[in-house]
C-alpha cells in the first residue's frame, strides 16, 4: 500500500513539474511573425512593397512597446520560389523558427496549399491578402482567419460601379491570369453580372498563364472583337505589362477597360495608363482615401513609407498593416480576458472570432463563423491631377461590407444566383479627387 502511495505521490510530482513551464512562461521575450510574399518573379512589385511595409509596422510597434508589451520580429519566404518551396519553408518556419503567428500568402494558390497545412500545424495564419472565395467557403477553419475581404465583395464593388457609370454596354471580354483567382474572379463577376444585365454578351473569355510576358494574341483577339468592355483583374508585372501592349496597339481607346484589383499599379504604370478607366482598390485601399488623407497618423505612415520605398503605399502595404492591426488586435483581446496573463495560441484564436479592428481605412472586422473579413471596397476611375506623375482615383465609390459579402455559411455563386437587377439600385457615397 504504501509502494502504491509512494508512486502516485511520485507522478503527482512529476505532473506538476512537468506542468511547470507552461505556468511559468507569462510573457515571451519576443512574438515571431513569418510572413510569406513575393520577394522574386514578376509580382514581386506587390510582394516587396509589403516586405517592407512589415517592416516598417514592426519597427514602429517595437517603439511604442510591442503587441502587449512584447516585442514583435519579422521573418519572410518567398511565394516566387514555387508552390513545392514555399510549403517546404512555411513548415520550417513553423516548426524549426518557431513562430507565434504567419501571415500567408498573396496568391490564392499559395494559400490553397498553407491553410489545410496551417491547420495541420495548429499555427495561427492570417491569409493576409489572398482573395479567392472558396478557400473559407469550402471547408470551416480552426487556426486560419482572412484579414480583408474575398473576391466576392472585390468584384461586386467594381461590377456595380460599371453599371452605375456605364449602363449601356452590350459586350464583355474577360482576360485573366489562368490560376485560381483569375477563374475565381471571373466566376464571380460574370455570374452575377447575368443576374444584373442579362442581355450583354461575352464575347470572349481568355486566360493566359500566371507570369505571362506577353499578351500580342490577347490584344489582337481583342481588337477583332471589339468588345464594349474589357475587364482583367490580373495583378502585379501581369497587369502592368498587359495594359503597356494592350496601350500600344489601341486596345485601351477601342473598349472601355475595368481593372478589378488595379490600384497596385498605377504608380508604375505612370503615363501609360490613360484617363477613364475603372479601378478597384481591394478593399478601401487609397493613399488619398477621401476619409483619411487628412487623418495625421494615416499621412504620417504613408510619407514615411514614401521615403523609405521612393514610392506610396498600394494596397498590398495596406492588406499587411491590416494583418498586423488583426494580430495585435486579437492578442490584446485574449490578454484582457485572460486577467492580463499571457494567453495561449487558442485563446488568441477564440479572440480573433468576432474581431473588430481598423487598419488605414474603414473598420474590419472577423466573421465568428467562418473567420472572413469584412471590408469595405473603394472603386474609382483614372484621372490626371496636377502634382502627380501617375493617374489618380476620381468619382470614387466606397461600399459597404455587408451588403456586397456573401453570407456566412453560403457559397458565393449560389448567393450571386438569388440578387435581382435593381441590387444596381443600391445607396452609394461618391467621393471626387481632392473633395
Amino acid at each position: 500500500m504504501m509502494r502504491s502511495i509512494t508512486r502516485l505521490g511520485v507522478a503527482a510530482v512529476a505532473a506538476a513539474l512537468l506542468a511547470l513551464p507552461a505556468q511559468a512562461q507569462d510573457k515571451p521575450k519576443e512574438l515571431k511573425i513569418g510572413i510569406a510574399t513575393f520577394l522574386s518573379g514578376p509580382a514581386s512589385v506587390f510582394g516587396v512593397p509589403a516586405k517592407a511595409a512589415a517592416e516598417m509596422i514592426a519597427e514602429d510597434l517595437n517603439k511604442k512597446g510591442g503587441i502587449g508589451g512584447v516585442p514583435v520580429s519579422v521573418s519572410f519566404i518567398d511565394e516566387g520560389a514555387g508552390g513545392e518551396a514555399l510549403v517546404s519553408n512555411y513548415r520550417r518556419m513553423v516548426q524549426d523558427e518557431k513562430v507565434d503567428v504567419t501571415f500567408a500568402a498573396i496568391s490564392s494558390g499559395s494559400c490553397g496549399q498553407i491553410a489545410p497545412l496551417a491547420e495541420d500545424l495548429k499555427m495561427l495564419n492570417l491569409m493576409w491578402d489572398c482573395g479567392a472565395s472558396s478557400i473559407l467557403e469550402a471547408k470551416k477553419y480552426r487556426y486560419n482567419f482572412r484579414s480583408q475581404a474575398n473576391g466576392t465583395p472585390e468584384m461586386l464593388a467594381v461590377l456595380v460601379y460599371l453599371l452605375k457609370t456605364k449602363p449601356d454596354f452590350k459586350t464583355i471580354a474577360v482576360v485573366n491570369q489562368d490560376y485560381a483567382w483569375g477563374r475565381e474572379s471571373w466566376e464571380i463577376f460574370s455570374t452575377a453580372l447575368k443576374v444584373m444585365k442579362p442581355d450583354v454578351k461575352v464575347v470572349a473569355e481568355l486566360f493566359p498563364k500566371f507570369g505571362a510576358p506577353d499578351f500580342s494574341t490577347e490584344v489582337s483577339r481583342l481588337l477583332a472583337l471589339k468588345p464594349d468592355v474589357v475587364l482583367t483583374t490580373s495583378w502585379g508585372g501581369d497587369l502592368d505589362t498587359l495594359v503597356r501592349q494592350a496601350g500600344q496597339r489601341g486596345l485601351l481607346q477601342q473598349s472601355a477597360f475595368v481593372l478589378g484589383i488595379g490600384e497596385s499599379s498605377m504608380q508604375r504604370l505612370g503615363k501609360d495608363l490613360p484617363d477613364g478607366l475603372i479601378i478597384g482598390a481591394r478593399g478601401d485601399h487609397w493613399f488619398l482615401h477621401p476619409e483619411m488623407k487628412n487623418d495625421a497618423a494615416f499621412k504620417a505612415f504613408n510619407e514615411a513609407f514614401k521615403a523609405k520605398t521612393g514610392s506610396w503605399p498600394i494596397y498590398s502595404v495596406y492588406h499587411m498593416q491590416q494583418a498586423f492591426s488583426a494580430y495585435q488586435g486579437a492578442v490584446e483581446k485574449a490578454l484582457k480576458a485572460n486577467g492580463g496573463k499571457w494567453p495561449t495560441r487558442e485563446q488568441v484564436i477564440d479572440a480573433a472570432e468576432g474581431l473588430e479592428f481598423k487598419g488605414w481605412g474603414r473598420g474590419v472586422s472577423l466573421r465568428p463563423e467562418d473567420h472572413q473579413g469584412l471590408e469595405s471596397q473603394l472603386v474609382g476611375v483614372s484621372k490626371t491631377a496636377p502634382g502627380y506623375d501617375f493617374k489618380v482615383l476620381d468619382d470614387m465609390m466606397i461600399f459597404e461590407p455587408k451588403s456586397i459579402t456573401t453570407p456566412a455559411g453560403m457559397k458565393s455563386v449560389d448567393w450571386l444566383k438569388t440578387l435581382s437587377p435593381d441590387f444596381v439600385k443600391m445607396n452609394v457615397p461618391t467621393f471626387k479627387h481632392g473633395g
